[in-house]
């Protein structure tokens, strides 16, 4: 149970820093006429809003014990930390979206505990693969029917239902990557082998590899119909990333960036809208009232924030277009400084290097794959988003996990975050199960060697 005592501390402390941000945000909005009021007047809201906080991260917390309770103690608090200083920083930008976020992590937080409880097994997961592979495409399909999908943003990315807006592709990735985690398992082996050349790599016969392309392929054309470029990033990345960690070949890697390149060669030459982003990735300055106003403002709040940042609620990050879904980090950047964002970031590094030590500790094939893909997909996500502030990439408009607005963003986050710790849990109980077994077999061995030994004697 150290790992649950471990976590509750987390989550004690998380509380505490989410209130504490709270706090500040709430008085620096007030002027200081009023502050003393405002001071005063806060004793019940911020009361109340802690001890919602404190509610939902205990029961959460009370959940895992009972249903999982042998699994890793740093994946939660990880996520609830970057949940609420993300919560923080929306009710600073826009208490509106705030009171929206404020239902989605109740929603996020609830699929996580159904995730728990429902899945008991991952690995049954494996037996559906290719019924996987039609649910995520179809996913990902659902868009584009005339009637239900809207484009908001220039993305058509969306599945209007009454007033709520739905990306399916968030969804479709947890179901993409669990088909490509059973796949891979039953073909690793087929995978391993040499079917022909390409140049001087070594690469399977199509007929094994085929299927797995063409699954692939399809996702990819589907985003790129879709105008969601940010997606198809995430998707090649699994794809890519999961194919090296089932057969351990370089050449994989090597054949997936040169497929890469010539992708990104066609999308720049195809999309307008690419062109655009690649110009203002190489210079925002040259456009910075127009293309480049974005960047170009997250440039300058970036450097405002300096080391030690301007404070919450002192900066102007709601100068910066889309501050709570695409360019939340520069908002961070700008009022906790350098300190600050390399906090988030060492946050992210905890939960991915959480993330593949449960994938490293796994018993099955397929909840290796899982769980490093799963983990994949949030590490890559955060480092496009933050790079593309950054301008180590060019910005490619994905959320920044458990901190950005965005409902459908942050229950997929929860969904894969309760496969992790249900794996963990699982990965423990079979390698204590496994230690039991072996125990009982060196037991059975000794007590017939013993016997052997007394009948011999009797004998003589």
């Amino acid at each position: 149970m150290k790992a649950r005592t471990l976590e509750l501390g987390l989550l004690i402390l998380a509380t505490l820093i989410t209130g504490v941000g709270y706090v500040t945000v709430f008085t620096s909005q007030a002027t200081e006429e009023v502050l003393s009021d405002v001071t005063f007047d806060l004793q019940g809201p911020v009361a109340g809003f802690l001890a919602v906080v404190l509610a939902l991260l205990v029961g959460t917390h009370v959940v895992i014990r009972m249903v999982t309770p042998l699994a890793d103690g740093m994946l939660f608090p990880s996520a609830a930390m970057l949940n609420g200083l993300g919560f923080v920083m929306i009710t600073r930008l826009d208490e509106g979206l705030a009171d929206s976020q404020s239902a989605w992590i109740f929603l996020g937080l609830g699929a996580f505990c159904l995730v728990l409880v429902v899945l008991r097994d991952p690995r049954r997961l494996e037996r559906y693969r290719y019924s996987l592979a039609v649910l995520g495409v179809g996913l990902l399909l659902l868009p584009l029917v005339p009637g239900l999908g809207a484009t908001i943003n220039g993305a058509r990315i969306w599945l209007r239902v009454g007033p709520i807006s739905i990306q399916p592709g968030e969804f479709a990735k947890i179901v993409l990557a669990a088909f490509l985690a059973g796949y891979l398992v039953d073909k690793r082996e087929l995978l391993t082998l040499t079917g022909s050349r390409i140049g001087p790599l070594h690469v399977p016969a199509v007929r094994h590899f085929g299927p797995l392309l063409l699954a692939w392929g399809v996702a990819l054309m589907v985003m790129i119909a879709q105008r969601d470029l940010g997606s198809s990033l995430l998707f090649f990345t699994l794809f890519l990333v999961m194919i090296y960690v089932a057969t351990s070949r370089a050449a994989y890697v090597f054949l997936g960036l040169f497929m890469f390149s010539i992708g990104a060669v066609v999308a720049w030459r195809a999309f307008g809208h690419v062109q655009n982003r690649v110009d203002v990735w190489l210079d925002p300055f040259t456009d910075a009232k127009g293309n480049g106003f974005q960047i170009a403002e997250a440039a300058f709040a970036l450097a405002d924030g300096g080391v030690t940042g301007t404070g919450l609620g002192q900066g102007t990050p709601k100068k910066i277009p889309y501050a709570a879904t695409d360019m939340i980090f520069a908002a961070f950047g700008e009022e906790l400084g350098l300190l600050g964002a390399t906090a988030i970031l060492v946050t992210f590094m905890f939960f991915v290097a959480s993330g593949f030590r449960v994938a490293t500790n796994a018993r099955s094939p397929f909840e290796k794959l899982l769980a490093a893909g799963l983990t994949s997909l949030l590490g890559f996500q955060a480092f496009i988003i933050i790079g593309g502030i950054l301008r180590v990439l060019p910005l490619t408009g994905v959320t920044l996990p458990f901190v950005s607005y965005g409902g459908s963003s942050l229950i997929s986050n929860y969904i894969i975050l309760g496969i992790l710790v249900r794996i963990s849990h699982n990965s423990v109980v079979q390698a204590v199960a496994e230690q039991e077994a072996n125990a009982r077999s060196s037991d059975g061995v000794r007590v017939g060697s013993e016997a052997r030994a007394d009948w011999q004697a009797i004998g003589s």
